[in-house]
């Protein structure tokens, strides 16, 4: 095969990737422009395109109040898995601290079903004060994404070369001091990575999200969108419209940080 076939081919596979993994957000665009028989017509494209969905998705919900909520408990969540993990990756990796137990028990504890921990977190964020909060659910969403975070952290923090911090040592730092200025910048893109995934896991979180929530000022986006959907009638335009206004903050920091995102994925080690 010639270079210039395969260079055709090689652009006509991209293309059809980012069309195949595009065309849910297309199919959802097309929606939101629908007309309730429109959309029960099954159509891709509006026959009798409108604009009234738009402006109905924010006037029937908080839907504003809803996407702040989701973006504030997603990214300081992932703010506290992070500070949380990393500092419990070193420790165990370099100091040896539960290396025969703890990656088997984290990756344990992920397993189970998150039904499981609804109740226990409702009646223990009731007593704590927490219940119906944001602070409750970023305390929530940090620890249950610990063990998501532990295992993408591991392997770069096993990357770093210990000569460079035996040489942090010598110099009088300190473990703490060592993993905050030297091995923390040098595993940056693993970090930037992990706290992308964590983000984007709690962005998208439901089940605890709807329990643990019992009012509009608190409720997060995936909360919201599901009350468009009544009893006998399911606002499919409007559901769509709420998607893609929902989507656009957590796509707006996957691109803020996609260098990051990419080279962390790409390499997984230090340069």
């Amino acid at each position: 095969m010639t270079r210039p076939s395969m260079r055709a081919l090689q652009v006509l596979a991209a293309v059809f990737a980012v069309g195949f993994f595009l065309l849910p957000i297309a199919y959802l665009l097309s929606v939101s422009f629908k007309r309730p028989d429109d959309v029960l017509a099954g159509r891709f494209w509006p026959t009798d395109p409108t604009l009234a969905n738009w402006p109905a998705a924010f006037e029937a919900t908080s839907l504003s109040t809803f996407i702040l909520n989701s973006v504030v408990v997603s990214v300081l969540s992932g703010v506290l898995t992070i500070a949380i993990t990393l500092p419990a990756a070193y420790a165990m990796i370099r100091l040896g601290i539960g290396r025969k137990f703890l990656p088997q028990a984290t990756l344990a504890s992920y397993i189970a079903p998150p039904i499981v921990a609804l109740l226990p977190f409702f009646f223990l964020l009731k007593t704590i004060g927490l219940l119906n909060t944001h602070a409750g659910l970023i305390l929530v969403n940090g620890l249950l994404n610990i063990p998501v975070a532990f295992w993408l952290l591991a392997p770069f923090l096993r990357r770093v070369p210990v000569e460079i911090e035996e040489a942090a040592a010598l110099d009088g730092a300190g473990r703490l001091r060592t993993l905050v200025s030297i091995v923390a910048p040098m595993i940056a893109p693993g970090i930037a990575a992990t706290s992308l995934i964590v983000v984007i896991l709690s962005f998208n979180e439901f089940l605890l999200a709807s329990g643990l929530t019992l009012s509009d000022s608190m409720r997060t986006l995936t909360v919201g969108i599901s009350l468009f959907q009544g009893d006998r009638l399911v606002n499919f335009g409007q559901m769509a419209a709420a998607s893609l206004a929902g989507i656009v903050p957590i796509y707006a920091i996957a691109l803020l940080m996609q260098k990051h995102l990419v080279e962390g994925l790409a390499h997984g080690g230090v340069k």
